[in-house]
């Protein structure tokens, strides 16, 4: 064959393969359509000209945006929320990314020991997480402040950055480390033009997913943040108890606009790691 490659055969279904397959799919379908309805049954809502979350609508308007961004009580929150959840995303991709590079290329006693504890707030229940680190923040006085917003998030966010970024070196090749050695290059010049370069599909999928973290987190806002420290989250959980009203959908809108941005621009990364981890074709 041309290319040494070999042709693909295709195996014809029987009919209880295809009923089973055409099952399948339309039972995928309908979990997605019943986790999606209510999230989509909201957004309607948010250009419901209509002082109440109900249906029928009653007309077209864009006045909840335009409370939602331009009233002081919901732009704090959102400024507070992209404040918070890039800082918070910037440092987790920083200690995420070099903790992901220090654990593969080490190897040490404890090392299984260190990894869990580092990936413990993907599992702990934030709820633990948030009340320990009140007790610990109290004393140092971290306690509603930005500085400490941005730790605790930044902790909630790390461990995916080590999960994606230890995911892309487990097929890195670290023989472009040492022979930039061998040339003389010193360790940051090394980690800048050769390992940051091929790492980056992976750092940046953890900062969007540290992002991602921090931006929908409330309850750790709740224990630690004070009363300047409102963000979308916050927001909508007050109004729902206080004042019910349309703008709630519309900051939805935002939120699930903004998920489903990081979530094409994950997948795009994925696909360029996919890309650049992918065999080089044989002669």
């Amino acid at each position: 064959m041309a290319g040494g490659s070999i042709p693909r055969t295709t195996i014809p279904r029987t009919i209880g393969e295809r009923c089973w397959r055409l099952a399948l799919f339309a039972g995928s379908g309908a979990v997605l359509l019943f986790l999606i309805a209510p999230i989509l049954a909201v957004l309607p809502l948010s250009l419901n000209d209509s002082q109440f979350l109900a249906y029928p609508l009653r007309g077209f308007t864009w006045r909840w945006y335009e409370e939602l961004l331009g009233s002081a009580r919901w732009g704090l929150s959102v400024r507070n929320s992209f404040f918070i959840g890039i800082m918070s995303a910037l440092l987790a991709t920083v200690l995420g990314t070099l903790a992901a590079i220090g654990l593969n290329v080490s190897d040490f006693r404890g090392k299984t020991a260190l990894t869990a504890v580092l990936l413990s707030p993907m599992v702990v229940p934030v709820v633990i997480y948030a009340v320990g680190l009140y007790l610990f923040f109290a004393p140092l006085g971290l306690t509603q402040t930005y500085t400490g917003l941005i730790m605790a998030h930044a902790a909630l966010g790390a461990p995916f950055v080590v999960v994606t970024v230890s995911a892309v070196l487990a097929s890195f090749d670290w023989r472009l480390v040492r022979a930039a050695q061998s040339l003389g290059a010193n360790p940051f010049t090394v980690f800048r033009t050769i390992m940051l370069p091929l790492l980056a599909p992976g750092v940046f999928s953890g900062a969007l997913f540290a992002f991602g973290t921090s931006f929908d987190e409330v309850v750790t806002l709740l224990l630690i943040g004070g009363p300047q420290h409102r963000t979308l989250p916050r927001e909508m959980f007050s109004s729902l108890r206080e004042d019910i009203s349309p703008t709630i959908a519309a900051a939805t809108a935002l939120m699930l606009v903004t998920a489903v941005l990081l979530l094409i621009t994950v997948e795009r990364l994925k696909a360029r790691t996919a890309r650049l981890t992918r065999p080089a074709p044989g002669p």
